[in-house]
């Protein structure tokens, strides 16, 4: 055998025993699992508390799993495409950060598993079967319990005495079917005539506020919603300059100049919703994992516009408060 003959044999067998090895073994530790996340508002309104939850089980983003993110900034209407755009991609794993978001993306499959630490009326849109036994391929966290809005409109009948006409501003482009019905229920116990204003984006909010202050209604409840989450702070403006005392359904709304708050701790959801996901990469099925009631409901208020409205919260809400902002 030739020199050069025996070099290239030599070679070839040195790349086929000792570099092709190496290089499959560098693919394998750089082959990370995809998670796609659907948000309905901005990334930067997207709770840090979820990659938090991801870090605290192990899980990095760029280290040992990556990440594809799609948000809708507000409208509802974009998230079928962006849905379709993450499924594009086949990950692991999405998750959808809003109830809305999980519609669109189940519409469009029921492989990929889906997780939501914000589901609402999860059985009546179809997403699941049943909170103990999800059976398809969507779980996760509901994001309230039955009749919470009612118990929202009761904190309003507490704050004004007297209370005979309460304004409801809700998102017209999601399904809040279910809670203007039990809204209404609990409207009709408690003597209360509903005047909902519907708004569909942030320009209609003015319009909305004007509305009410129209119909002279004594309070607001505002409906939990992506776009009015967004707008919180300029909610919590038109509600103040309309003089109208707001009960929201999540804190960040009195954190940004709202009056009053009761509902789960939305970061607090999507910390828990990294416990699902990692479960899922580890081989559960979303079938098999129940969906979360919340733990605990808080209710948050916010002195300093209570004052400036020149209302007087009762002590039994101040000593029942979680939270109240001086």
């Amino acid at each position: 055998m030739q020199r050069r003959e025996f070099i290239t044999l030599f070679g070839g067998t040195t790349i086929t025993q000792v570099v092709l090895p190496q290089l499959a073994r560098a693919q394998t530790s750089t082959r990370r699992p995809l998670l796609a996340v659907l948000g309905a508002v901005t990334r930067e309104e997207f709770p840090a508390s979820f990659m938090e939850g991801l870090r605290e089980l192990g899980y990095v983003e760029g280290d040992n799993i990556n990440v594809a993110y799609r948000f809708a900034d507000g409208p509802h209407d974009r998230l079928p495409v962006l849905a379709e755009e993450l499924i594009q991609l086949s990950p692991k794993v999405i998750v959808a950060a809003v109830t809305p978001a999980a519609v669109a993306v189940r519409r469009l499959t029921q492989t990929i598993p889906i997780v939501c630490p914000l589901l609402a009326n999860p059985i009546e849109l179809g997403l699941i079967a049943s909170m103990s036994r999800p059976g398809g391929n969507v779980t996760g966290l509901m994001s309230r319990i039955d009749d919470l809005v009612g118990k929202q409109l009761e904190l309003a009948a507490q704050l004004v005495p007297a209370l005979v006409r309460v304004g409801l501003i809700l998102n017209a482009v999601g399904d809040f079917t279910m809670d203007r019905q039990r809204l209404e229920i609990g409207a009709k116990r408690l003597g209360i005539k509903l005047v909902s204003a519907e708004v569909r984006e942030p320009n209609d909010l003015d319009t909305a506020f004007q509305l009410l202050s129209n119909e002279h209604v004594q309070a607001v409840v505002v409906l939990a919603g992506a776009m009015l989450f967004q707008e919180r702070k300029r909610v919590a403006a038109l509600a103040a300059t309309a003089w109208l005392p707001a009960v929201y359904g999540f804190r960040d709304h009195v954190d940004a100049g709202g009056l009053i708050s009761y509902g789960v701790n939305y970061a607090e959801n999507f910390r828990a919703a990294a416990n699902y996901v990692v479960k899922i990469l580890k081989g559960a099925k979303p079938a098999d994992l129940p969906v979360e009631f919340p733990s605990k409901l808080e209710l948050v208020i916010n002195l300093k516009t209570a004052k400036a409205l020149g209302l007087e919260i009762p002590p039994t809400l101040l000593a029942r408060a979680d939270a109240v902002i001086e």
